[in-house]
């Protein structure tokens, strides 16, 4: 309500007792820039994050590759050297070959019967397992959520020569009659270079097959079950199900799966560092292309090399994948 001058009251000081008020353009101005700036400044914090610690590192490793730095001198102390850490690392560095060829190797021989072993077994619980279903793949999905430490702790008790299990169980079959010869007579050493590798991925199976079959199971419960019902008034088997519905119906799938198999596997760190005390054991036989760069980076204090590293395995990953995507990514 606006205030008004009395007959006794001189209009000026009428004036002056009234608040101020604001120019409406300048309020709507405000309120306007209030609304259109709000959703920015909310989601602000994601991408202030992601540059601090995503972007930034990601761009300043593509900038250290081109470089000779040892971080304890300073940034001054930082050299151009354009493309000489990646031809160092491709023509000169017999570890980074020899890591490149068992990360290659781990990643087949643990990688493909994670999928061969998954597919059926999530086909298992989605057909034969009734209410107990969910307890089951609980259990299988549990070494996914496991630490990685303690599982390579646990398994390197395991593998021990003396007193392992897995000596105890094999040397013990080796006393069945007809299938005995295909079991050592005598306890293994696991840390000799034949055998390393070998239990590497024993271990990187064991825990990924679970994840790889609740991915499996997942997709299967999306699948019509009326398709399973008018096959089987046809007269097919399982079998025949299994193989003429449900693998061209999980071929997505299979395609997703596959390739997170391939990004973690060609980037394995953790399992081969514990299990070979960080050295890649004997010979290097458990030494992966990522344990290099570790190496590289942390032990000999090369970062630019180190970065080359990087980027070079980015490559190298980036091809599985496209050949992934050419092999199960396409619609039919």
């Amino acid at each position: 309500m606006h205030a008004r001058a009395t007959p006794n009251q001189p209009a000026d000081v009428a004036t002056a007792a009234q608040p101020p008020r604001r120019a409406p353009a300048a309020r709507v101005r405000r309120q306007w820039l209030s609304r259109r700036w709000a959703p920015y400044v909310f989601i602000s914090p994601f991408f202030i994050l992601f540059a601090v610690f995503g972007l930034f590192p990601l761009l300043f490793s593509i900038y250290l590759s081109f470089h000779r730095w040892d971080p304890a001198e300073g940034l001054a102390a930082m050299r151009f050297v354009a493309f000489e850490n990646y031809l160092y690392v491709l023509q000169d560095d017999d570890w980074f070959r020899h890591s490149i060829f068992n990360t290659l190797w781990l990643a087949l021989v643990s990688g493909l019967p994670q999928h061969l072993v998954a597919l059926p077994l999530a086909f298992f619980f989605h057909s034969a397992l009734g209410r107990w279903r969910n307890a089951v793949v609980g259990v299988y999905f549990l070494p996914f959520i496991t630490s990685t430490v303690a599982i390579s702790l646990v398994f390197s008790t395991l593998f021990s020569r003396d007193f392992g299990m897995v000596n105890v169980m094999l040397t013990a079959m080796h006393q069945v009659p007809v299938l005995g010869w295909l079991f050592p007579s005598t306890n293994i050493d696991w840390s000799q270079p034949g055998y390393t590798k070998w239990m590497i991925a024993f271990v990187v199976w064991w825990r990924y097959v679970g994840w790889n079959a609740v991915l499996y199971l997942s997709a299967m419960q999306t699948i019509p079950r009326d398709l399973y019902e008018a096959a089987t008034i046809d007269g097919a088997k399982p079998w025949q199900q299994f193989r003429h519905i449900t693998l061209p119906l999980l071929k997505p799938m299979i395609f997703f799966a596959v390739t997170l198999t391939i990004i973690g596997n060609l980037q394995l760190f953790e399992e081969p560092f514990i299990l070979t005390g960080g050295t890649g054991g004997i010979g290097q036989a458990g030494k992966t292309a990522a344990m290099h760069m570790y190496g590289t980076a942390f032990v000999d204090g090369d970062f630019g090399t180190a970065s080359a590293i990087a980027w070079l395995l980015f490559l190298l990953i980036g091809a599985a994948t496209w050949a992934n995507n050419r092999l199960l990514g396409k619609r039919d």
